[in-house]
């Protein structure tokens, strides 16, 4: 970005500050574009945003407060429109769909926000309102019957998820996105078809697309976890979460054998499971596309030698191999 004072090229400049919220601070990382000869900053739309991301993030992790991909997840899952939603809940018409795009809720409305999580008190809620038509009123209720009965058949499966990814708390763990196994096995199928790459390689890649999509935007792309151990990040039960995948045939897994007597598992496209872009949103799209770009031509020893090379996996890898923030990616080197 050019200095509106200067007309020369000014420096992306990055410090701790402190920024209010709702009568409360919090520390953020800082962007801003520092102007040399005249000491100005100089922001711009997109990094405003980036600042205040990372504000409403620690705000909505503090007061447990729903995060906007939760937001629509619920609303997804009853198939209804916004509007609809706010309806329901006995919001103003436009409030649900607000929350959707990043306005944070106060906590009341967070509240019931969260209840409608859980299908049978959304009935509850359902059954109570006047607002609805009674025939569209009696085919939501048939829907959420459905979903109850889902929930139960499936309980063992949902624990099972929630093992390879962990909870569904939102924090800088987790890139302040709810975990999704989903995500994560399309990441994995994207990667597979693009390159076949081998395990370790593939951990690198996942790495690196959601640790750049936070970097750029404040919230990852999987929610997935990340560990530094000794081949660099890595995501959290890694090798379970890769079996469960190729049982389900989202992938397969060859063994290679090298000519030094080494083995390596390389990552191959199941012929009958396509890539599913659908579930993911055009900058997370991007994402990937310029990871694979990036890394497409590079050998699995290269790329442990640049993960090497990240401050955040040397620091947390020091430590004693703990999981990464993902407020670290913004100490990520230039991809």
């Amino acid at each position: 970005m050019k200095s509106p004072i200067t007309g020369k090229d000014m420096t992306l400049t990055r410090e701790t500050r402190s920024l209010d919220f709702r009568k409360e601070s919090f520390a953020v990382v800082y962007h801003y574009y520092l102007c040399k000869d005249s000491g100005e900053q100089f922001t711009t739309t997109d990094i405003d945003e980036l600042n205040m991301r990372q504000l409403y993030n620690q705000y909505r992790e503090k007061h447990k407060l729903p995060f906007p991909d939760e937001i629509k997840f619920i609303r997804e899952k009853y198939n209804l429109p916004a509007s609809k939603m706010s309806e329901i809940l006995g919001f103003g018409i436009n409030s649900y769909r607000n929350y959707e795009a990043g306005e944070v809720p106060n906590q009341s409305n967070a509240r019931l926000i969260q209840l409608a999580t859980d299908p049978k008190k959304f009935k509850d809620l359902v059954q109570l309102t006047d607002v609805l038509e009674e025939s569209y009123k009696k085919k939501l209720l048939k829907h959420i019957d459905r979903l109850i009965e889902e929930e139960e058949q499936n309980y063992f499966s949902f624990e099972f998820k929630d093992y390879l990814m962990g909870d569904d708390v939102y924090n800088e763990f987790s890139g302040y996105r709810k975990p999704s196994l989903e995500k994560l096995t399309e990441m994995v199928v994207f990667f597979t078809n693009a390159m076949e790459p081998f395990k370790t390689k593939m951990n690198k890649l996942l790495f690196y697309a959601d640790f750049l999509m936070f970097k750029r935007n404040c919230y990852s792309i999987s929610g997935a976890r990340y560990r530094a151990i000794d081949m660099g990040p890595v995501p959290n039960n890694f090798n379970s979460i890769f079996e469960y995948m190729a049982n389900r045939d989202d992938i397969d897994i060859w063994e290679i054998e090298f000519p030094n007597g080494y083995t390596g598992e390389q990552f191959r496209p199941n012929l009958n499971r396509n890539f599913n872009s659908e579930i993911f949103s055009d900058e997370e799209l991007k994402t990937l596309n310029v990871v694979s770009e990036k890394f497409k031509n590079t050998e699995t020893s290269s790329i442990i030698k640049i993960s090497h090379e990240e401050r955040i996996w040397e620091e947390n890898f020091n430590k004693g191999k703990k999981l990464i923030s993902y407020k670290q990616s913004f100490d990520l080197n230039e991809i």
